[in-house]
């Protein structure tokens, strides 16, 4: 691709593209078992993958289009309390092969819009606005952390890349949101961090500590900023009390506050 000026595009795209070949050679019935995280199937991920693409794309493309999608969804769900009949609704059957087939073309189509846009361009999400760049990797970050359960499901350990790193970022940046969007008090600065990348490179955030830290595997941390796994199911190693309050609800990701898995719940199966 030329004239790139967003590239969390491209790792969006690679992030996609590894599950997606993960997933093509499954027979039907394969993509219709439930997997660990609230009894999604297969499809199901899938299915919310490419919806929550296309708004995302439609909030780059075309505002007014978005927000009609927003008011539909916001209606739908006062009325059935659902957001997967929401979902299921607005794709009127598309589903296994076909569909997976649809996803890929329209992130494919995506990357290429997303990267070559302004990365600082403000856009219309169901939260508070947000840049390009910041939508492009919530993007990947949903696709990672979706991406969990299928891998699990399949008992494949997944081989990250260093893509991971814009995951890594969201999730110390969101430090504070962890405790706000649940009305909490901030207890303090946040702790420090630092993480081995899938190459074996370090990256470090925020102040050097002695008394508030989490050490340990990158794809781990992000594991639990992510809510796929329990901070007790790795082997990260987290100090000090703001470190271990952070770490037992960390949510990098937007909306209602959610709780984290149950220690045991979330882990790659033996298949």
């Amino acid at each position: 691709m030329e004239n790139i000026k967003l590239s969390q595009a491209l790792d969006f795209f690679d992030e996609s593209e590894a599950l997606f070949m993960l997933l093509e050679p499954l027979p039907e019935y394969k993509l219709n078992e439930p997997t660990q995280f609230k009894n999604w199937t297969l499809s199901d991920v899938v299915q919310h993958l490419h919806i929550w693409n296309w708004a995302a794309n439609e909030s780059l493309v075309n505002e007014n289009s978005f927000l009609k999608f927003l008011d539909a969804l916001f209606k739908k769900v006062a009325i059935s309390g659902s957001l997967r009949e929401f979902e299921n609704s607005w794709l009127d059957g598309l589903s296994g092969a076909e569909l997976l087939q649809e996803w890929r073309q329209f992130y494919t189509t995506m990357t290429a819009r997303f990267s070559e846009c302004d990365p600082k361009k403000r856009l219309k999400w169901a939260g508070p606005d947000m840049s390009a760049r910041s939508s492009i990797t919530a993007r990947l970050m949903e696709t990672w952390a979706h991406g969990q359960e299928v891998y699990d499901h399949l008992g494949v350990v997944r081989q990250d890349g260093d893509r991971i790193h814009n995951i890594a970022v969201l999730g110390t940046n969101t430090y504070k949101w962890t405790f706000l969007v649940r009305e909490e008090q901030i207890p303090g600065p946040m702790p420090f961090v630092r993480l081995k990348s899938p190459s074996g490179i370090f990256w470090e955030f925020g102040q050097d500590s002695d008394h508030d830290s989490i050490t340990g595997s990158a794809t781990e941390f992000c594991q639990v900023v992510t809510q796929v796994r329990n901070i007790a199911d790795t082997d990260l190693s987290v100090v000090g009390s703001v470190a271990n309050e952070w770490m037992s609800k960390a949510q990098c990701f937007a909306g209602a506050a959610e709780k984290p898995p149950l220690a045991g719940t979330r882990f790659t199966r033996n298949v």
